[in-house]
């Protein structure tokens, strides 16, 4: 399992590769650069899933267990 992503900010291109919370979604993150607020495009369950190079810990869970149904992990 992964647990780091790095995000890419959608506004200004700036990345950071940030540690993901093992047990729950972010769903706001805040550009250190340009300061935009980050929130997960429709039908994501947290900005790692939108914006980052690896799902959050629960999406990745859930991809390996073969849970099918919704987009929402968490």
């Amino acid at each position: 399992m992964e647990l780091t992503s790095t995000i890419t900010c959608p506004a200004c291109g700036h990345r950071r590769t940030e540690t993901m919370p093992a047990d729950a979604c972010q769903y706001f993150y805040e550009c250190e650069s340009c300061k935009v607020l980050l929130k997960p495009l429709p039908g994501d369950c947290c900005v790692f899933c939108s914006y980052g190079d690896h799902p959050c810990p629960p999406k990745q869970k859930e991809r390996q267990s073969g849970a099918s149904g919704g987009r929402h992990c968490c």
